[in-house]
């Protein structure tokens, strides 16, 4: 069975941006948290993502047929109906990891990602500002996994999501104006880099309130995310 097909529906490449996140998150909102708590954080939160990005295409396939016809459903690769499938699956997965969590305050904050992640697919095509739900939609994966762990969002957690935000919004809007080049596309991968360094702004965050050390593991996560783009798409 060939995989690359949904893997590039989840835009799966881009997870470790995902897991950085949530690594973030956690250092910041409690430094007592276990690898296998974040873990399955990150799991959780990846199972939003993907099917965000499964529901983004679905949402996506008459602008696709025109502008990006490599998306797998549009390009024949991959079914509705199995692309359906595929979203409400994951769907399902993270909120049932989410259920696993130390504090039930991260299911509320589940749904309230799903809502945002709903709006963002639904109406992002007509509307110029939902540029900044797709800012939301990534500060809400700090939102999930600091009241999953503790309950509450501190003041580092709210730094970090922000600065991220701030970077997401910026990212979106250049992504946006692509399909307006003379071309369609730039010349050169922007977008991929783009997204590829989203692990590095978290890294420079955590250098700065908790160690240097952690700068490289944005450097790492930022390597992980475009040796991932060469197999699978990540924009």
């Amino acid at each position: 069975m060939n995989i690359k097909p949904l893997l590039a529906l989840c835009r799966a490449s881009n997870l470790p941006t995902v897991w950085m996140n949530v690594l973030a998150a956690a250092l910041l909102s409690d430094p007592g948290a276990t690898v296998s708590q974040i873990v399955t954080l990150a799991l959780a939160l990846s199972c939003f993502y993907c099917g965000g990005m499964a529901m983004n295409d679905l949402c996506d396939l008459t602008f696709d047929r025109v502008h990006q016809p490599y998306r797998p459903i549009v390009a024949g690769r991959l079914s509705r109906a199995a692309a359906q499938a595929a979203m409400g699956l994951l769907f399902l997965t993270g909120y049932a990891l989410l259920a696993t969590a130390p504090s039930s305050s991260g299911l509320v904050g589940g749904l309230g990602l799903l809502g945002v992640i709903w709006i963002y697919n639904a109406f992002h095509k007509q509307h110029r500002a939902a540029v900044f739900v797709m800012g939301v939609a990534r500060l809400m994966v700090y939102v999930v996994t600091a009241l999953s762990l503790t309950g509450d969002i501190n003041a580092a957690v709210w730094l970090a999501a922000t600065v991220q935000t701030i970077y997401v919004v910026v990212l979106t809007v250049v992504a946006r104006a692509e399909h307006l080049t003379p071309s369609g596309r730039y010349g050169w991968p922007i977008i991929p880099w783009m997204i590829a360094l989203m692990p590095l702004v978290d890294g420079a965050v955590l250098a700065f309130l908790l160690s240097p050390i952690w700068l490289f593991a944005g450097v790492i996560a930022t390597a992980l995310t475009r040796l991932g783009q060469r197999y699978v798409r990540g924009d």
